[in-house]
């Protein structure tokens, strides 16, 4: 005789055995069936894409974020957060899926601090339901992660099975899609340890985070209406560092903006040096520059509360990066003023119009328009 049992929700997120075949989610409950009263009808070999229907992305949000804490970390948690939300809609394939197949994406792929695990899975989620060209959707992906304060604020507010204890949390914009960079920026930010339950957390809130945004492009890209806002920095054109030129033959292609790994020596802009003006500041702040309207050159000036790694970008009106002056150095707290002479990452001299300087630090980001006339 078949029996049937009743799971609670966070039993049935940490039991990560119990949800292989067979397994039947509803929203309003979560029942197990026995092993031998699963699936009843006759199994069907799935094949490329794999089906996909609107989501919510506050649930998928939920189911990540247990998922993290229930063994799969980030990367699997991510889209198993995605893939639990599904089961609740449509059952098979998706209770038959392997989702462990995906632990290999932890802390930057077995620990290797490369590509950050939640928007690896992700994407992974992205290449399995997208039939077209995912290309943009990806690129989406990865470019609201470098550009958003993380955790995000929806991400903080949610009530959480696991860890319910851990309050807000600090934001941190980590301008890469590398683990390392993003974890180590947090960190800094924040003054947690990396091997604290904070910033285990962290990461936690970030699955929550990923999955959910994740869901909101497939969301619109199957109702035929995303509008992808991600555009590659312009100074990556220009770069020949490591990636040659056309005539070289040697074009190493990368979204990433080059300063993430490059400093501006090595980029070649021997920009102006920064000028330390004193003072104690309580608050972080950047002034307008002046001259401005400038023709040659023009300063900014700005003040940093406490020691902090620092980034002083210069953007076209388009939102493509010109030039990094500043480039996540850490700065001690007090004032400080710097000069922009027109000219982009490569050195060359940029067309007159309206540009951007952006301060990055922590979740502090704040920009002021710049007018260059020649």
């Amino acid at each position: 005789m078949n029996t049937e049992k009743t799971l609670s929700r966070k039993e049935f997120l940490a039991n990560s055995s119990k949800i292989a075949l067979g397994a039947v989610v509803g929203v309003a409950g979560f029942n197990l069936l026995s092993s031998n009263k699963a699936h009843a009808e006759t199994k069907q070999t799935q094949t490329w894409p794999y089906p996909y229907t609107t989501l919510d992305p506050e649930v998928v949000r939920q189911y990540a974020h247990a998922s993290f804490y229930a063994g799969y970390a980030c990367c699997a948690g991510t889209f198993r957060g995605i893939t639990l939300a599904l089961i609740d809609a449509m059952g098979a394939p998706w209770t038959d899926f392997p989702v462990e197949i995906m632990k290999y994406g932890s802390a930057g792929i077995s620990s290797w601090g490369t590509t950050c695990g939640a928007i690896n899975g992700g994407s992974a989620m992205i290449s399995l339901v997208v039939s077209t060209s995912n290309t943009a959707l990806i690129n989406e992906l990865f470019g609201w992660y470098n550009s958003q304060a993380l955790p995000t604020a929806a991400a903080n507010s949610a009530t959480y099975v696991d860890h319910p204890e851990i309050g807000v949390l600090p934001q941190s914009i980590s301008g890469s899609p590398l683990c390392h960079a993003s974890v180590s920026q947090w960190c800094f930010t924040s003054g947690f340890g990396s091997n604290v339950p904070e910033r285990s957390e962290r990461c936690a809130r970030l699955a929550g985070d990923i999955a959910a945004k994740t869901v909101e492009i497939l969301n619109a890209h199957f109702a035929s209406t995303f509008v992808g806002t991600f555009t590659d920095p312009a100074g990556n054109a220009d770069c020949t560092i490591c990636h040659g030129t056309a005539a070289d033959n040697n074009i190493q292609v990368t979204h990433m903006e080059c300063v993430t790994c490059h400093s501006s020596i090595d980029l070649n802009t021997h920009g102006t040096k920064v000028n330390e003006l004193g003072g104690n500041p309580t608050v972080f702040e950047l002034e307008n520059a002046y001259p401005n309207p400038f023709f040659s050159s023009t300063t900014i000036k700005f003040s940093v509360p406490k020691d902090e790694k620092i980034r002083l970008e210069i953007y076209d009106i388009k939102g493509l990066l010109v030039n990094s002056l500043i480039d996540s150095d850490v700065m001690k707290a007090g004032i400080y003023e710097i000069s922009w002479n027109g000219t982009n990452n490569s050195g060359n001299e940029v067309t007159s119009g309206i540009y951007f300087a952006r301060l990055t630090s922590g979740s502090f980001m704040k920009s002021i328009k710049i007018n260059l006339t020649k």
